[in-house]
Order: structure tokens, then sequence, then C-alpha cells
């Protein structure tokens, strides 16, 4: 009876250990997000006042996305390999600095390469400190983990964008709100530290649920390392849900080229756009928790929302209705709570432990491949037609659709397989 009750008091330390550490990581990810995600809101109408189309501006935005993500396969790869999750991390989130350097973009050019800079970041740091979240997570459920995360994250998501907003109403520019988040982007950087010096070894969560490393010596960190890297395969489900993955991210219209059009058609003040973009944010960070708590309830039948609902984004958000913009912006917020959250539970819940960084690393090359695709393509359609553009995204959702129909058994099975 006592080794009972020792076993559930440990239980119970490990989930609330697990759960404060999750609260750490999303502290981190809500100042990198006031830094990046305040210069995204506008970085469509900067680029438009430096002199680019609406061409240029889907080819940059997509153009960062698969730089990003590309590197995801090389940083997930190498993740798995060394374990050296926690300087991946720390490196990635240190090039948040070319974000406050957009200050200094005198072109349209100099601009598009402080922007995949900061994209490059991102894809050097999410697959390490996806695979540090998803040991955690295993012990609060993996879809309210990633959801705690990224509510925090959508914290930073709407703050960043306000940021702007409050600027140019006291008659600032872009230049002077770019300038402000150096404060959240060393922020972002401290904290990160401050979770690395709490938790340094975060696989012990879910491999022997301890979560320091003093314990345990170098002979034992090494057993443990060989152990999880000669365990697993990715399952072949894993490769049906990288197609419909890749699908319902081409079919995915990004915010740059949304703002783009609030600004060239005047269906926006420049001042309001950052406040669409922080209504987007805070969309995405609510509906983050409840699709994390659905997910861990009805498991995979929840992703058939994604192409469900991007396919009528384009409806409303290339309207020129002010309402119907507004409309357009929650959804967009929505259906990106959705790919952030429990698209990336499905990937822990359907790969090895032993493999679960490359498979971040793999499921992001595709998902920064199609938003690639999806934002030149669409980009330079805007510029000949927006009911091609419609056309498109419909024809990208269909296709996801029928794809996840066909091989929702095969992807079910993997995840309880695991």
């Amino acid at each position: 009876m006592p080794s009972r009750q020792n076993s559930s008091v440990s239980t119970n330390h490990h989930r609330k250990t697990a759960f404060r550490f999750i609260v750490i990581m999303g502290v981190v990810s809500l100042f990198g997000d006031i830094a990046y995600q305040g210069a995204r809101s506008v970085t469509g109408p900067y680029l438009a006042v430096l002199g680019a189309s609406a061409g240029v501006v889907g080819l940059v935005s997509g153009m960062g996305e698969l730089i990003g993500y590309a590197l995801r396969l090389i940083s997930g790869y190498l993740s798995d390999r060394t374990r050296q999750y926690w300087p991946i991390t720390i490196i990635g989130y240190g090039l948040l600095c070319s974000i406050p350097l957009l200050a200094f973009a005198g072109c349209w050019q100099a601009a598009a390469l402080l922007i995949i800079l900061e994209r490059m970041g991102k894809g050097i740091r999410s697959p390490a400190r996806d695979t540090i979240i998803s040991h955690a997570a295993k012990h609060v459920g993996s879809g309210l983990g990633f959801g705690i995360h990224k509510a925090l994250d959508q914290i930073g998501a709407i703050i960043g964008p306000l940021i702007f907003s409050a600027v140019y109403i006291f008659n600032g520019g872009y230049r002077k709100g770019f300038t402000i988040l150096w404060i959240p982007a060393l922020l972002c950087v401290a904290t990160l530290l401050l979770a690395r010096a709490r938790v340094p070894s975060p696989e012990k969560f879910e491999t022997s649920g301890e979560t320091s490393g003093e314990t345990s010596g170098e002979t034992s960190g090494e057993t443990t390392g060989h152990a999880i890297r000669s365990k697993g395969r990715l399952p072949k489900a894993f490769w049906y849900y990288a197609l419909f993955s890749f699908l319902s991210v081409a079919g995915f219209v990004n915010f740059q080229i949304i703002s783009y059009h609030f600004k060239i058609q005047s269906v926006v003040s420049d001042v309001q756009i950052p406040v669409f973009y922080a209504i987007a944010m805070g969309t995405d960070g609510l509906v983050a928790l409840i699709i994390g708590r659905t997910y861990d309830k009805t498991g995979m039948k929840s992703l058939i929302m994604i192409p469900s609902l991007t396919l009528i984004i384009p409806i409303f958000a290339f309207s020129h209705s002010y309402h119907f913009a507004i409309i357009g912006a929650l959804l967009w917020g929505a259906v990106m709570g959705i790919h952030e959250t429990i698209m990336r539970a499905a990937i822990a819940d359907i790969t090895a432990i032993a493999h679960r960084g490359f498979a971040y690393g793999i499921f992001n090359t595709v998902y920064g491949a199609a938003f690639f695709m999806g934002s030149t393509v669409m980009g330079l359609l805007y510029d000949f037609s927006i009911s091609y553009l419609i056309l498109f995204v419909v024809a990208a959702e269909m296709m996801a659709l029928f794809v996840f129909l066909r091989f929702k058994k095969d992807i079910i099975q993997a995840r309880s397989a695991i």
C-alpha cells in the first residue's frame, strides 16, 4: 500500500514539474513572439512601402518559410544524433536579433534578407524545442501540453502587433517599432537560459521520470542516449500524414499577402492592420487550448478541421468588406492555432522517441516546402486574379481532405501503436 502511495506521489510530482517546465518554455515563446510576430504583422505593408509588389511579398515570405523549414530537417537530424537539444535551441533563438535590425533596412532586398534570417533561426530551434516540450508533454497529455505552450506563445503574438499599433498612434513609424523589439528578443534568450538551468535533461521526463542531470553521471546519460537512438523507425502512416500536411499547408494563405491586400485595397488602415493580426493571434491561442483538449479526447479525427476551415479563408480575407476582413482574420488565426497545436502533437504520437527530432525535421521541411509553393503561387495569382487564388486554395484543401479520409485508419492505428 505505501509503495502505491509513493508511486502516486511521484507521478503527481513529475506531472507538476512537467507542467511548470512547459509554462517556462511557453514564456520563452511569449517573448519570442512579441519580437517576431510583432514584425510579421507589418512585414507585408513594410515591404510594400519599400517598393515590393504582391508577387515579391509572396516570394519573400514563402522563401523564408522554405529555408526555415528546410533547416528543420538538418536541425532535427542533428538533434537526434548529438542530443544537444539545448544548444541548438539557444542558437535558433539568438537569431531573433535580425528582427530589430529591420529598423536599418533601406530597401526591400535588405529587409527580405533579415526576414529570411529570422525564419532560419526558427528553423534551427523548432525541432529541438518541440522535442524538449514533447518529453514534458507526455506527463500532461500531448495535446494539452502543446496547447498550453501555444496559448502562452500567443499572448506574445498579441502583444507584438499591438506594440506597432501603439507606435503608429503616437506618430512613430516602422523603424521605431522594430527598435523597441530589442527588449523582448533579449528577454526571450534570458528566459531560455533559465529553463536550461532548471531542466538540463528534459528527455528524462519520458525515459525515467527524472528532470535533472544531478542524479545521473555521464555514463548513465550515454547509456540512455544509446538506448533512445536504438529504438523505433518512422512508420508508414507518418508519410501519409506528411502528404496530408503538405496539401493542407499549400492552400493556407499567409498573413503577409492578406495584409498586403488590406493596405493596397484600403480595406484596413495602417494603424489597424497590426490590430487585425493581434486579433488573429488571440484566436490562435484560444483555439490552441480548445483543440489541444479535443485532440487528446478524439485523436486524429480532429485533423479534418484543418482543410475544412482553410478553404473558406480567402473568401473573407480577400473581400473588400471591412467586416469580412475581420472574419477572415479570425478564421486565419483559428487554423494557425490548429496547425501549431495538434499538427505538432500528432508527430509525437505517431513516432517513437528515438527518431522524434528527425521526424519533426522532416515534417517541418514538408510544411516549409508547402508554404513556399503555396505562398509563391498565391502571390502571383493575386497579381493576376483573386478568383484564381481562391480556386487554388479550394483545390489544395479538397485534395488534403481526400488524402486524410483515404489513410485515416493507418494514421489512427499508428498513434495507438506508440
